[in-house]
């Protein structure tokens, strides 16, 4: 009886044994072909172009409160205070990237604000062939329309710092007389480009702050071509992601990430009130006349 009772389980057994056999074959045989659907998904996505990094959206408002923070605030305050919160020489752009011009007794020069971002390339596309003025004014008109707009000005609102990522060997001037008052007019309070501008004496006439590489002398038709708005870029060998806070005076220009501004401007606000008082003791032994950097 044992063994007739053995002899019917085993049938059972085997039975599920099989199946779960089947059932293991059946998912080693599918994985593979699941990977390659799921990779070769993948691969076309990635194919089309994909950023990785998010962009982080702001209010007006958030921006008017966290530039309250950094009201009055130096590049080399700041400096110390990306210190202090361990980011010690991060955020400091190139010495190449300066002011084209300053103001040594109102520092108009001098600009605070938070960071829109665009980046031009150069273009691989053949120019202009000579030709007379009307044709060329209707190709330098389609250029501009097509390939080297503006779509950022749509962007920028009050306390807006303008952050250009440009043709770094193109003797462009994508930024003018011109459009650098109508930025301002819009509320920009200072542009930054790791490259070119032109009409830079213009510039200096209107005292809007402008930080470059060089002077460009040449119109974007022909030259260069606009691949991406309010995207990371680098700019003076540096990360700006949009909506950092970005400070710029005669030292140069200082990137401050948007999750550690807050803590950045309360140690450097500190540095700078004591800062203030010491010269301001100094300028009193020396007989010297205040002036708006100790005020």
């Amino acid at each position: 009886m044992r063994t007739t009772r053995a002899n019917t389980r085993l049938p059972v057994f085997l039975l599920a044994l099989v199946s779960l056999l089947t059932v293991s074959l059946f998912v080693i045989a599918a994985g593979p072909a699941a990977a390659r659907q799921k990779s070769g998904s993948e691969a076309d996505e990635l194919r089309a172009g994909k950023n990785f990094i998010e962009t982080k959206v702001y209010t007006a408002e958030e921006d008017r409160q966290i530039l309250k923070l950094f009201d009055g605030l130096r590049v080399a305050d700041v400096s110390d205070g990306m210190d202090k919160v361990g980011l010690t020489n991060t955020g400091l752009m190139s010495p190449e990237i300066h002011a084209a011009w300053k103001d040594t007794v109102h520092y108009a020069h001098r600009f605070i604000g938070v960071a829109v971002t665009a980046r031009y390339v150069p273009t691989n596309r053949p120019p202009a062939p000579a030709m007379e003025t009307k044709p060329f004014d209707a190709w330098v008109g389609k250029w501009y329309s097509e390939l080297s707009s503006e779509p950022f000005t749509a962007l920028i609102r009050e306390g807006t710092a303008l952050v250009i990522d440009d043709a770094p060997d193109s003797d462009v001037g994508s930024i003018g007389s011109n459009n650098i008052m109508g930025w301002k007019l819009r509320g920009c309070v200072g542009v930054v480009t790791s490259a070119t501008a032109r009409d830079t004496d213009e510039i200096a006439t209107e005292r809007v702050p402008l930080y470059f590489r060089r002077p460009g002398r040449g119109i974007r038709p022909g030259r260069n071509e606009i691949e991406s708005v309010n995207r990371p870029i680098v700019c003076g060998g540096v990360l700006v992601m949009p909506g950092d806070v970005i400070v710029a005076d005669g030292d140069g220009v200082i990137v401050v990430p948007r999750a550690q501004a807050r803590e950045v401007a309360e140690y450097a606000q500190a540095i700078i009130a004591g800062d203030k008082a010491g010269r301001r003791q100094l300028y009193k032994k020396l007989g010297l006349p205040e002036d708006d950097s100790v005020r």
